[in-house]
């Protein structure tokens, strides 16, 4: 016991820290009361500046940034005095009920309640500011967000000039060309500062070697990465092979992409790039991870011929190739775009002027609208053909089509409409949606196969660390974490198509509040403290059941199936419990949902009328106990051995080993036979018959020494034999014995029966069978019949047969009774010569 209570003790105790966590909270010092008059100034600022809409996009952004801080602030000043509130309103509560209009109350208490109604208002007013407060910086962010958005769309069906329009393409190359020419004059005259001072040499070599690096990475780097995985294969094991193979593979982003930050840092250390060639250095990192990470992508979906034993798409070899080529380009399209967007090809109402990332003068919108034009045109051209071969991808002859495979389809379906209607959009004049479309469909295209191999991956990680085969790939887990990387990745695809991180942190605010469902308001934090103390309740629960299951009821005087509804009923309440703490702990009311549990008690009613009466059934079974496992029971014609019981059904094991599932209601409405109920003696009765003639005392004294010599056989109450009677063919006596384990009663009566049929040829006595002796009454009759058809036969076929001889009936024939008609010379019934029997000639 005290090796229990060691157990039980820290499971105790930490369900009563997690019950004392809100107590400790509402226990904390107090935060400071919020600066009111800063609010109001710093919010009648913020509306005045949303009244003139003059300011700019990173203004706003500023402005909502200091709203949320406010909004903070005021949220968690909405529970000052909490606790101070919550024993106020207890005392007041235990004054009764406030006098109805018209009605008194005794003095004092009528004093005492407008006392502490008085202190009651007083503490609730910092709180109730608050909430104002709260509601007014909400609204305020509201409107911030609205504004954003509003531009945001009108920049997306802003209408620019044509691409189309052969005046713009000159201008375009002009304007481009200037850009390179101010990057060639800014380096131009920064080489001279370079090239001269004390440390001229050293900055030389040191650049030098930052530049040997990273062409050396760039170049050898995906020779290298490609290298190691049939290197190291060879030492791995089946089932870790593919995890290795995954892991070496993310050097191909990380190496190649190292040489580039080396390169960019070597360059960007020299001093030669100034506001014209450093936002186009700066951008270079972000597009070679775009392409490196892309092409990444493109040899984990559709991987070389003989580098993967099983490739995440079903696809065959040349159009592996082809779709892995185009994917390729894509990607070079997509750092095309990474690269020159930000920096000199502005998207309207998308980029600040003042952008780090920019120089110092971009493109015009039509020459802009030129060179996007071409980028939308090479990435559609490629994306189009891509989805071509995406929305034929079909499973093996022998598969079903898989889920992964029908998302795919669907994307190539839709990437094919994406691919016309982006160029359609741009040669319109309205670039910056042609821009949007495309650009987040390729990039929304890739998470998915992203996706896809991460699935993989941790199917392969799985794999690996159960010891299983491929098999193991498809089991639950790896399902479930797939499914949960999908829902992490909606912001990511909500990021993707226009969100911005302060959305998503509003959505998670909001999340947070939580939702009112019937009055119930349940939040992520509520919902997770739920499931925490209800799932620590059940396994307490479990252990408790486990102690008293193994250490604690078989010290006692109950029997297995008393121990078993012991057992039963502390799981039920353990259960009930632990649902009642956790609500509590979540801070649920259910209070609200009495209306709802009314109309689901009436639905019950009349929807689960079997399952309620099931399970109240189970209830009373556990509780009286008339049933219980182990026993022999026979309910309508199943009889078996009950193996396990619950609220619902009882398990029986028939003697033919078949589980049959009774629901419990049976049990209790129909008539149950128990025959190990209290106790395990019960009788059987075994007929013997004997001949007529035996000594019947002789008989009576040998079936009582057979009955006796049987180890099971109760002497008291002692076997009987009784003559039950005569019958037909034999003297009928019967054993009847009362055996101390009736479970064994066949085996107990095909004993008896071995030494019936032993003694009995031993003594001479014998056991009849009934004998049936045929008697003829007028064979004479049956030989004219056979000599008539003798005739009838020879005059039909003409032959001359020998001497008729009288052949034996038919084992089927009538046998001819005392009464039964006699037959007449012609062989008939009615003498008539004809032989039909009817009395006419």
């Amino acid at each position: 016991m005290t090796r229990l209570t060691k157990l039980i003790a820290p499971l105790f105790l930490m369900l009563a820290l997690m019950l004392s966590l809100p107590a400790l909270a509402q226990e904390q010092p107090q935060p400071q009361p919020p600066d009111y008059e800063a609010w109001t100034r710093q919010a009648d600022k913020t509306e005045d500046a949303l009244e003139s809409g003059q300011a700019s996009d990173g203004d706003l952004q500023d402005l909502r940034e200091k709203m949320v801080h406010w909004r903070d602030t005021f949220q968690a000043a909405q529970g000052t005095n909490s606790t101070r509130i919550a024993t106020l309103k207890d005392q007041i509560a235990a004054l009764g009920p406030a006098p109805a209009e018209g009605q008194t109350e005794a003095e004092d208490v009528a004093a005492r309640r407008k006392e502490l109604g008085t202190q009651l208002s007083e503490l609730q007013a910092p709180g109730l500011k608050a909430v104002e407060s709260y509601g007014r910086a909400d609204g305020i962010i509201q409107q911030i967000d609205q504004k954003v958005r509003q531009r945001q769309t009108h920049a997306l069906i802003r209408r620019t000039p044509t691409p189309l329009n052969p005046a713009n393409w000159g201008p375009a190359l002009t304007e481009a060309g200037d850009v390179g020419v101010h990057v060639y004059k800014e380096v131009h005259e920064n080489w001279n500062d370079f090239g001269s001072g004390p440390d001229m040499v050293g900055r030389i070599i040191v650049t030098l070697g930052f530049l040997l690096a990273a062409v050396l990475l760039l170049s050898r780097g995906r020779h290298w990465v490609d290298s190691l995985p049939s290197r190291l294969s060879v030492r791995a094991s089946e089932r870790s092979r593919a995890a290795l193979i995954f892991a070496v593979s993310l050097g191909q982003i990380a190496i190649p992409f190292l040489g580039i930050v080396l390169g960019v840092a070597a360059l960007s250390a020299t001093d030669l790039f100034g506001a014209w060639g450093r936002p186009l250095l700066l951008s270079i990192p972000v597009a070679g991870m775009a392409f490196f990470g892309g092409f990444w992508l493109v040899r984990r979906v559709f991987p070389e011929p003989g580098t993967s034993d099983s490739p995440p798409l079903p696809i065959d070899e040349k159009q592996r190739r082809m779709a892995a080529f185009r994917a390729t380009v894509l990607a070079f399209a997509m750092a095309l775009h990474q690269m020159f967007s930000r920096t000199v090809l502005p998207l309207a109402g998308f980029h600040s002027q003042n952008d780090a990332f920019t120089v110092p003068e971009r493109l015009s919108e039509a020459s802009a609208g030129v060179w996007h034009f071409f980028m939308i045109l090479l990435g559609a051209f490629f994306l189009f053909q891509l989805c071509n071969v995406l929305r034929k991808l079909k499973p093996g002859e022998h598969e079903a089509p898989d889920y992964r495979t029908r998302i795919v389809v669907l994307l190539g379906i839709i990437g094919r409409v994406v691919a016309v209607a982006s160029p359609v959009l741009a040669a319109a004049g309205y670039v910056t949606a042609g821009n949007a479309i495309l650009w987040s469909s390729i990039m929304s295209l890739a998470l998915v196969a992203l996706l896809i191999v991460l699935q993989d991956f941790i199917a392969d990680l799985y794999a690996m660390a159960t010891g299983g085969d491929q098999s193991a790939r498809d089991a639950l887990m790896p399902v479930l974490i797939s499914f949960a990387l999908v829902v992490l990745s909606l912001p990511m695809f909500a990021l993707i198509w226009g969100a911005r991180s302060s959305d998503l942190a509003e959505a998670w605010t909001k999340i947070k509040q939580g939702v009112s469902l019937g009055g119930v308001r349940l939040s992520p934090t509520a919902i997770v403290t739920f499931a925490l103390i209800f799932l620590l309740g059940y396994f307490m629960t479990r252990f408790v059941q486990g102690a008293f299951r193994n250490s604690i009821l078989p010290k006692t005087r109950l029997d297995v199936g008393g121990q078993n509804a012991v057992v039963s009923i502390l799981g039920y309440v353990g259960m009930a419990l632990a649902a009642v703490l956790a609500i509590t702990a979540a801070g649920i009311n259910l209070s609200s949902l009495a209306i709802v549990a009314g109309a689901l008690s009436v639905g019950i009613g009349f929807g689960m009328q079997q399952v309620v009466s099931n399970f109240v059934s189970g209830i009373i079974l556990l509780v009286e106990r008339p049933i219980a496992v182990g026993d022999w029971i026979e309910v309508g014609a199943k009889q078996g051995v009950v193996k396990k019981m619950s609220v619902r059904a009882t398990q029986i094991q028939t003697f033919d080993r078949n589980n049959v599932i009774v629901p419990n209601s049976d049990l209790i409405t129909q008539q149950v036979t128990n025959w190990t109920r209290g106790s395990l003696q019960g009788r059987i009765i075994v007929p013997v018959g004997v001949a007529y003639g035996s000594d019947t005392r002789k008989v009576a004294r040998i079936l009582m020494e057979i009955a006796e010599d049987q180890p099971t056989v109760l002497i008291n109450p002692a076997p009987a034999i009784l003559f039950r009677g005569f019958g037909q063919d034999s003297m009928n006596f019967e054993i009847r014995a009362v055996l101390s384990d009736i479970n064994g009663g066949a085996g107990v009566t095909s004993e008896i029966n071995h030494q019936i049929v032993r003694r009995f040829a031993d003594e001479g006595i014998e056991i009849p069978n009934a004998q049936r002796d045929v008697w003829l009454r007028n064979p004479e009759v049956l030989a004219q019949l056979a000599s008539h058809l003798d005739a009838q036969t020879r005059s039909a076929t003409g032959k001359v047969l020998g001497p008729a001889q009288p052949e034996p009936a038919p084992v089927n024939a009538p046998i001819p009774r005392d009464d039964a008609p006699e037959y007449d010379n012609d062989g008939d019934l009615d003498g008539d010569g004809d032989g039909d029997g009817d009395g006419r000639a």
